[in-house]
C-alpha cells in the first residue's frame, strides 16, 4: 500500500512538472510570435533634397511591409555624415555628394558592398516667381544686378560645395562671397528665395521643381562642377540590416524609379 501511494505521488509530480514545462514552452512560443510580428523601426537618413521623393517611396514600402515603420532624418549631407559618425540611429544613407559617402566608407561606417550611385541632379539658379531679374549666365551673378544670393554652407552642404566649384571655375568666387547668405541645407536656400529674402539662390533642379513660388533662371554649365551624383548605402551599424538591404533593392524597382523621375531626378 505504501509503495502504491508513493508511485501515485510520483505520477502526480511528473504530470505537474510536465504541465509547468508545457506552459513555459507556450509562453516562449507566444513571446517569439509577438516579437516576430512587432513593428521594426528603420531609419532612412537622406539629403534634404530627397525629402519628398523618399517619403513617397517610404509610404509605398510600408504598404507592402506593415511590420516596418520608416523613420526619417533629412538634412545637409555633411551634417548627416557627422550624425552617423556620432552613432545616431541610421540604417540607410542617401547622400547628395560622393564626398560624405567616401568619408564614411573610409571609416568603415557604411557597408561598401551595398553602395551604389542612385541618382543624378542638376545645379540651377532660382529667383522668386515674380522676379524681374535678368542674367545671361552664371558669371552675371557677380554683377550689381544681384545684391544678395542664398547658398548652402560651402564646408558641409553639398549644394554649397557645388556652388563654390562653379564660382571658382568662373573666377568670380571673391565677388560672390560678400553677397552670400549661407543656409544649413538646400531647402533653406529654397525657402529664402520663395519669400524674397534674397535676389536668387543656388539649388538643385529637383528643389525648384517642387515649388510654385520660384522659377529657374539659369542652369549651371556641367563643365563648371563635378556631376551631382547621389550615392546610397547601408550603414554598418544598422539594427535591421535585412530590412535595410531590402529597402535598397526596393529603390531600384521600376515603380520607385518612376517616383524619383517624377520629382526630377535622373535615375542611374
Amino acid at each position: 500500500m505504501y509503495q502504491l501511494k508513493k508511485n501515485f505521488v510520483a505520477l502526480i509530480l511528473l504530470l505537474l512538472f510536465s504541465f509547468i514545462i508545457s506552459g513555459c514552452d507556450t509562453v516562449q512560443t507566444e513571446k517569439k510570435a509577438e516579437e516576430d510580428t512587432s513593428v521594426k523601426e528603420v531609419y532612412i537618413v537622406a539629403a534634404a533634397s530627397m525629402t519628398d521623393a523618399v517619403k513617397e517611396i517610404g509610404a509605398n514600402y510600408e504598404k507592402q511591409h506593415p511590420n516596418v515603420k520608416l523613420m526619417y532624418n533629412f538634412g545637409s549631407s555633411g551634417a548627416l555624415q557627422a550624425q552617423i559618425e556620432q552613432g545616431a540611429p541610421s540604417d540607410v544613407f542617401i547622400s547628395a555628394a560622393q564626398k560624405q559617402m567616401d568619408a564614411l566608407e573610409q571609416e568603415n561606417l557604411i557597408d561598401k558592398s551595398t553602395r551604389r550611385d542612385l541618382l543624378e541632379n542638376k545645379v540651377v539658379l532660382i529667383v522668386p516667381k515674380d522676379s524681374t531679374l535678368t542674367l545671361n549666365d552664371f558669371s552675371d551673378i557677380a554683377s550689381d544686378k544681384v545684391q544678395k544670393i542664398a547658398l548652402g554652407e560651402m564646408k558641409s552642404v553639398p549644394v554649397g560645395q557645388y556652388s563654390e566649384e562653379i564660382f571658382t571655375k568662373l573666377n568670380i568666387l571673391d565677388e560672390i562671397k560678400p553677397k552670400a547668405v549661407y543656409a544649413s541645407d538646400v531647402r533653406q536656400v529654397l525657402g529664402w528665395v520663395e519669400t524674397g529674402e534674397v535676389d536668387c539662390g543656388v539649388v538643385y533642379a529637383t528643389d525648384a521643381a517642387i515649388s510654385d513660388k520660384v522659377k529657374i533662371l539659369l542652369t549651371a554649365p556641367e563643365d563648371t562642377h563635378k556631376p551631382v551624383i547621389y550615392p546610397v548605402a547601408m550603414v554598418t551599424s544598422s539594427k535591421n540590416p535585412e530590412i535595410a538591404k531590402d529597402f535598397l533593392t526596393f529603390l531600384g524597382e521600376n515603380e520607385q524609379k518612376a517616383v524619383l523621375e517624377k520629382y526630377g531626378f535622373e535615375v542611374k
